[in-house]
């Protein structure tokens, strides 16, 4: 047994603790040590795609529709509700002036190039009509510069058997396309035989006439004469319309199976430039990429499956 006045080892050691607590102002809990959750979960992204995000996928693809009906549109010429030269014709209300010029060549029905025929063009422009006219070279040929792109009239008018045949034409000037500052229109003319304008009936109704006339422009008033070049630019645009909608089409069918928003907003922004009869496309397609960015993305809880059950 220890002696009175002798400390004991657990006292020393008590009072060793409360000289370190007094001299660092720390002070050890002597209650048992208590812990608790805070009901905290970890979390990770869902991979597949939110319903919201599915609905705006599939107003994706119905755009790409119309974007690809649209290239379908263009890529038929003869057929549609947008033509070539109407087309075209839009495009030279905002040309400017004498920004157009015209050749071609002219022959007989035989196939024999005509030399000295009187090549006339006629325009409006303003309410005002202006012309032009010029010979035809050595070998049919003939050229204007500095035409007004739109709709103009084309007389080609031929001296034979003391005979004035007049072949008269609807003509659409191409404006300058991209870059060009100049747009060309290249056409060939045939005039018909002598016999053909025999045929026709005379201006004033007398039997015989020394000017004789052939009008086509009364069955050209819908569709114009115009370059066959301007026409395959149109039916090329339309198959990139359709490119870019079966584009924008994949992007969105990547976007369903691999649940990115990111792919998402491409297929809507391809979608975008697929315009459709009246800008639909253009419209659906700004719609449908604004709405992507409402599209919340879920997550997943990450629970260990070992303590269930």
């Amino acid at each position: 047994m220890a002696e009175e006045g002798e400390e004991l080892p657990s006292e020393t050691a008590e009072k060793k603790d409360d000289y370190i607590d007094e001299l660092t102002g720390l002070k050890e809990p002597q209650s048992a040590m208590m812990f608790s959750s805070s009901g905290a979960v970890l979390t990770i992204e869902d991979p597949n795609l939110h319903p919201m995000g599915k609905a705006i996928a599939i107003f994706v693809l119905f755009i790409c529709m119309l974007g690809f009906l649209n290239g379908l549109d263009y890529a038929s010429a003869d057929e549609g509700l947008v033509r070539p030269d109407e087309f075209v014709y839009r495009l030279s209300l905002t040309a400017p002036d004498e920004t157009a010029t015209f050749r071609g060549t002219v022959s007989d029905h035989t196939g024999e190039f005509l030399v000295n025929a009187t090549v006339y063009v006629s325009w409006d422009e303003g309410g005002i009509w202006n012309y032009s006219e010029v010979l035809t070279g050595a070998s049919g040929e003939f050229e204007f510069d500095r035409l007004d792109p739109g709709l103009a009239r084309v007389d080609i008018i031929v001296e034979r058997d003391g005979k004035r045949d007049v072949l008269a034409n609807r003509v659409l000037l191409s404006p300058p396309a991209m870059i060009e500052p100049i747009g060309f229109t290249e056409l060939d003319f045939i005039v018909p035989s002598q016999e053909d304008f025999a045929a026709a009936p005379c201006s004033n109704g007398a039997e015989e006439c020394e000017i004789r006339n052939i009008d086509r422009t009364v069955d050209q008033m819908e569709h114009p004469l115009m370059d066959p070049g301007a026409a395959s630019v149109y039916i090329t645009i339309g198959f990139g319309f359709m490119g870019l909608a079966l584009i924008a089409a994949g992007f969105t069918v990547w976007a369903l199976k691999t649940g990115s928003l990111v792919v998402l907003r491409t297929a809507a922004g391809l979608s975008f430039f697929g315009m459709g009869h009246y800008y639909s496309a253009c419209l659906f397609g700004l719609v449908a990429l604004g709405l992507s960015f409402a599209v919340p993305r879920p997550r997943i809880p990450l629970v260990d499956n070992r303590h269930n059950g």
